[in-house]
Parts: C-alpha cells; structure tokens; sequence
C-alpha cells in the first residue's frame, strides 16, 4: 500500500516542503493535510462511480434503458454529461463548491443512465468482471502516481493529443464501421487511459504540494485555490478515466447477449 504519511527526518522527495526546512513536526503536519486531500478526491470519486453503478443496474433492471439506446433519449443522456463537464471545467471559479458537488453527483448519475445500455449488448458476469478489473488497474496505476519519483508531466501532452485522436478515429468509425479499426482504437484507448489515471494522481498531488507553498509565502494568493472544489474537480478527473478505461476494456472482456 502507498505509504501516505511518511515521516522519516531524512526523506527529501516528494512531499517533504522546503518551507518546513525538514522540520518533522511540519512535515508530518504537511503530509496529513496531503492524505486527507488525497482520500477526500478518491472518496467523492468511489461514490460518484458507485452512485453510477448502482443508478446503471437499475435503470437496466425497469427496462428504461431500452428507451436510451436509442431516439430523442438517447441523444439526451448521452450529451447531458459532456455539457456537465464543460460547466464544471469552465465555471470553477464562480461556482461554490456545494454546487460543483451537486453538478458532480448529477454527472454520475446521467453517467448511469446512459451506461444502462450497456446491460442490453453484455452479460451481467462480464460487465462485473470487467468493472473488478479496472477497479485492479485503477488502483494499481493511481499508487504508481501517487508513489513514483518519476516526473510524469511530459506524458500529458501526448496523451491529450491521443484522447483527440481516439475521439476522431471513433467519430470516422462511426461512418467506417471497421472491425479492425474499434479494436485499435480500444487497445489504444486503455492504455491512454491508464496513463491518464497515473499522469492525474500525480498532477493532483504537485497541485496540492504547490499551494501548500504559496499558503507559506502569500497566503492571500493562496486563498484563490479553495481545497474543497480542488477534490471535486480532481475526482470528476479521476473519475472520468475510470470510466473510459472501463468502456474501453469492456469492448475485450465483454461477453455479447447474442
């Protein structure tokens, strides 16, 4: 397990502020504050994906999902979400956070809704094989960001432009309909997602870290950057690579109704 709250007089890596001077008493203060930033973005993110499963089985289970895998609904359930990250992404700073939190558990919850079709193309066994899976892979990949003395920000770059052309080769499939080009763009989608997973922990860590050393030097400034929304934002981030890297599995894991 990741060792969250280090305290060793020695440590010099990440974590360790050189405001604290390698004071241990500051340290141990500052890497408890890391911890419950750090728990506070995979809690909201659990509960956002659990909310997601649960609202997904049973609207699966009353039949509705047949109405959103196709006509007007579809389209609905499907573009809801999408304009709900925009909001949340572009109106951080005039939101409060008890309204990012609302617009959060409303995302996982359409998030659902639209996800309920996927119980009418695979078996139950399978979509729930696949979700342990990537629940595996999601934890082992967000440690490694967590953990690792690796800079990983050269990745998000390229992984971005990865994501912009997964979307465009999937829009050009769409018309294609290539059986070989879906499984290229699968095999590349999980792996594009499971960088984003160990690029996103650690981007999320450094953000903390680097506000936690304005708080020392201006802490007027620091202000700016309220912890409570920086959890909800990070778990809308971590969330949505679970999700993509779950979708993206289930294409190899899943076993058709047919």
């Amino acid at each position: 397990m990741a060792n969250w709250n280090d305290n060793r007089a020695t440590r010099a890596g990440v974590g360790a502020s050189p405001a604290y001077r390698g004071d241990v008493a500051g340290r141990t203060t500052f890497d408890a504050g890391l911890r419950r930033h750090m728990l506070s973005i995979y809690n909201y993110m659990a509960s956002g994906v659990l909310l997601t499963g649960v609202v997904a089985l049973l609207t699966a289970r009353s039949g509705l999902a047949i109405q959103f895998a196709q006509g007007p609904m579809m389209w609905l359930v499907a573009l809801s979400p999408i304009a709900i990250v925009f909001a949340m992404s572009f109106g951080v700073n005039r939101f409060s956070q008890g309204t990012l939190q609302a617009m959060f558990w409303g995302f996982a919850v359409l998030m659902g809704l639209s996800l309920s079709t996927i119980f009418l193309v695979y078996t139950g066994g399978s979509i729930a094989a696949t979700f342990f899976a990537t629940a595996g892979a999601f934890a082992g990949l967000s440690l490694f960001g967590y953990t690792t003395k690796k800079d990983l920000s050269g990745w998000g770059s390229f992984l971005i432009m990865g994501v912009i052309g997964l979307i465009i080769a999937s829009v050009i499939n769409m018309f294609l309909q290539s059986a070989a080009l879906m499984w290229a763009v699968s095999f590349i989608g999980v792996l594009i997602f499971a960088g984003l997973t160990a690029y996103d922990t650690q981007r999320l860590k450094s953000e903390y870290l680097s506000i936690q050393q304005v708080k020392v030097t201006n802490p007027a400034a620091a202000a700016a950057y309220p912890l409570g929304k920086m959890a909800v934002m990070g778990a809308l981030t971590l969330y949505l690579d679970f999700i993509n890297m779950f979708m993206f599995l289930l294409r190899f894991m899943g076993t058709s109704r047919d």
